[in-house]
């Protein structure tokens, strides 16, 4: 079977979690090999998966909430006057 980078972005989770059967599993090293951006796809969403099960908490600066929400309202009314 030979798999291109969308069998392996629609199988990223279960590679991940170990729910791929061995055939699959080698498809998929065998492409990750050659391919910088399936490459990348999978160690980004493995990190991400990483640091969402992990337990610690960040505490976020302060004033932060409202310099985001300003940033965001900025962002959204300049889109929103059109060209």
């Amino acid at each position: 079977m030979k798999i291109d980078c969308k069998h392996v972005w629609d199988h990223i989770s279960a590679y991940i979690d170990g729910d791929v059967d061995a055939a699959l599993r080698a498809e998929i090293d065998r492409h990750l090999e050659h391919c910088e951006i399936c490459s990348a796809v999978m160690d980004s969403t493995r990190n991400v998966v990483i640091l969402i099960a992990d337990e610690r908490v960040f505490a976020i600066p302060a004033g932060y909430s409202e310099r985001l929400h300003t940033r965001l309202e900025a962002v959204f009314a300049a889109g929103s006057s059109g060209p």
